[in-house]
Order: C-alpha cells, then structure tokens, then sequence
C-alpha cells in the first residue's frame, strides 16, 4: 500500500511539472504547486494535433479496403501519424471511393481488392466495411502476409472469431480491432498512465457508458439488421469489453448477464437500441450499457462515459462532451484520498498509430496484444449471444 501511495504521488507531480504536463509550472501560483496533491486544475485550451510528428520518409506503405463507415478516416489519420504512407484503397461503391479519393488525393483508387492484397511493397490493410464483411477480409488480408487493422466490431460471429484466430495463429500476421474509444481518446488514454502508476490503488471494476445518436437518415439498410452489424452489444458495445479488460488487467473473464431490446424503433424489428452486460474476471468486476437514445439536444453524438472504481479512489471520463460546461470534449475527473481534481486530457498525445506502425516493422505487440484484442471481441460475441431480449414495453 505506501508503494502505491508514493508511485500515486510521485506521478501526479510529474504530471504537473513534466513536459507533458497539464498546464506548466507557470500557469500556478508557487503554493499550489507546492500542494500539487490537493490543488483542482482548470481546463487548458487544445492545441493541434497534440502530437503529430513528422517522419523523414515513410515507415511503411499502407492500404484501405472498405469504406463503408466514417471510422476509416480516424483509422488512416493514426497510421499517418504513426509514419504510414497511404498508397492505395478499394471500394465497391462509387460514392464512397470519390469521397474518400477527395479527402486523400495521394491514395491510388485500385481496380479490385486483388491488385492491393497481391502489392508486396504493401503491409498493412485497414477496413471500416460493413461489419459482417470485415473478419473474412482480414483472414484473407492475412493470408496475404499483410497486417490488418479493422474498425469495430472486427468480427461479428464466434464462428468468424474461429477463423481469425486460425488463421492469425497459423500467419502470424496483425489482426487488429481499432478501439477507438479508447485508443483514440486522450483521456482514456491518460487513465491508463494514472491508473498504471497506481492513482486509485487497486481496480475493482469499470463501468462504460456508450451512448449514440441515431441520426437516422444518413443509416444505410445494414445498420438496421442484425446479421449484418452483430447486434448492439457486438458493435458499440465492443469498446466497453476492451475497456474493462485494460483497466481491471483481466486476462479471464465470464459474462455474469446480459440483456437487449428495441425499445423505440419498431419499424426496425431486426435492430437493437439498448443493451446492458455484467462481467466477473480475474481482474475485476464490469458493467457496461449502450443504447442510441442520445437526444438532439445534445452537442455531440453521446455523452460516453467510464468510470474506474480502485482501493484507492476512482477516475471519470467524460469523453466527448462535459455537460457541467466545459468545452470540448476529453474530460477526466480523479478523485482519492486528497481530493478531487480535474484534468484537461485535450493535449495529452495519442500513441496507437504509432505503436501499430512500430508492431508491423518489429514483429511486436506495443499497441495491443493480439490475445487482448481477440478476448474483447470473445466477451462481446458472448454477451450478445447471451443476451436475454427485453420485450418493448407496450
């Protein structure tokens, strides 16, 4: 216990005074500073990219199959950042490809998949087609000798699951599943370094909040059938598994229950807007709820939200919006022994580009463990499959 009492506060000091600090020494008075265990710090305006960097040339040549959702753009962005080039894409519709060929002009439009996956000089693919196409894509990604990186969820099926790791194991390829809310939120990742360094003690559990706004007529057909996206807590619900995984360390972990409904949208009778989980690991305990009931009142697409419950104190994100007032979106609240404070996460650097374009070239597993990655997407596959439906209240 003092161990984790000295790694808590030596951390927050570096968090205070460090070059990656909150806000700098110069933006506090000498006695806060001085008490930096008990000062609440204020919100600090973002700057650019937090931590875009320019590489001398290319690391690697990368590729895009499947554009079917906006996610591939945030999935580009971080292996650009990482010090990717972005060489070519395929995309069967028209539509997609002119629009994403706009946004990147440097990409060559290929003539089908075959002329990417047959490419030597290419080593990485990354998808955001539509979900139930993305796992056979990735195994033949792999058996191409290519990396994959795919949007959520990677895989729908447990029978796809099965495959994947057959074929990742038999490769030895990257399969990896971009969850983003984790891996591209500032925030989250800045509780992954408190909690690392022991801020709260001991995790007990996570709970996840993943709201979304329906916007329901910018929806293709897929969106709205279950075969084809996985079901609620398969989809948006995958990044709540990753979550709890991550932060309670678990490596073993058993759906305690599970429940889904459509509660509004009856005219979709193969959709799902609400789904909730209870989890029991080796590393703690879980809750997680996801829905698409976020109103258009709201200034974002959902108020998404984790808390972290440790021996010690407990951590809240707010992700992408604080409703008490502050702008923007990366808000993160700790609170232990000392006091409650607040931290702006909006400069805080994103590592996972650069982790995963590090991965492909060393054979390494820094962004995420392919075992981590694979249980996340098990435990949602499980959840939903085990889900008892919730009958729309009359």
């Amino acid at each position: 216990m003092k161990k984790i009492q000295v790694n808590r506060r030596r951390f927050l000091k570096d968090t205070v005074t460090g070059a990656a600090g909150i806000a700098g020494l110069a933006a506090f008075p000498a006695n806060v500073v001085a008490a930096s265990e008990r000062f609440v710090t204020e919100p600090v305006k973002a700057e650019p990219e937090a931590n875009s960097k320019s590489w001398a040339a290319p690391r690697i040549k990368f590729a895009a199959i499947g554009l079917n959702h906006g996610h591939i753009n945030s999935q580009v962005e971080a292996v650009i950042r990482g010090g990717g080039q972005l060489v070519s894409f395929f995309a069967k519709e028209a539509d997609l490809a002119a629009a994403f060929q706009k946004k990147y002009p440097q990409a060559k439009l290929a003539r089908s998949e075959k002329e990417i996956l047959e490419d030597r000089s290419i080593q990485l693919v990354v998808s955001a087609s539509i979900p139930d196409e993305r796992a056979p894509l990735g195994i033949r990604v792999m058996q191409h000798g290519k990396d994959f990186m795919v949007d959520k969820p990677g895989i729908t099926t447990l029978a796809q699951l099965a495959e994947v790791r057959r074929v990742q194991k038999e490769t030895r390829r990257i399969y990896s599943i971009m969850y983003s809310e984790r891996l591209e939120n500032r925030a989250t990742v800045k509780a992954g370094e408190l909690v690392k360094a022991g801020a709260i003690g001991k995790v007990i559990q996570t709970i996840g909040l993943g709201p979304h706004r329906m916007n329901l007529s910018t929806r293709p057909d897929w969106f709205f059938d279950k075969s084809r996206f996985g079901g609620i807590i398969c989809d948006i619900g995958s990044h709540q598994f990753d979550q709890y995984l991550f932060f309670t360390g678990s490596t073993q972990a058993e759906v305690v229950a599970a429940q889904v409904g459509n509660f509004n949208h009856p005219q979709y009778p193969k959709f799902e807007d609400f789904g909730d989980v209870m989890l029991r690991g080796n590393g703690g305990v879980g809750y997680i709820r996801v829905d698409w009931f976020t109103p258009d009142g709201l200034k974002t697409w959902g108020d998404g939200r984790l808390t972290v419950l440790g021996t010690e104190g407990f951590i809240e994100i707010r992700k992408n919006i604080d409703i008490g007032g502050r702008e923007g979106g990366n808000h993160l609240f700790l609170t232990d022994q000392k006091e409650t404070r607040y931290i702006d996460c909006s400069q805080v650097p994103l590592p996972y580009g650069e982790q995963l374009v590090n991965d492909v070239l060393n054979r390494t597993e820094t962004a995420m463990s392919q075992e981590h990655c694979l249980l996340a997407t098990e435990l949602a596959l499980k959840a939903q499959q085990q889900a008892q439906p919730i009958n729309h209240p009359k």
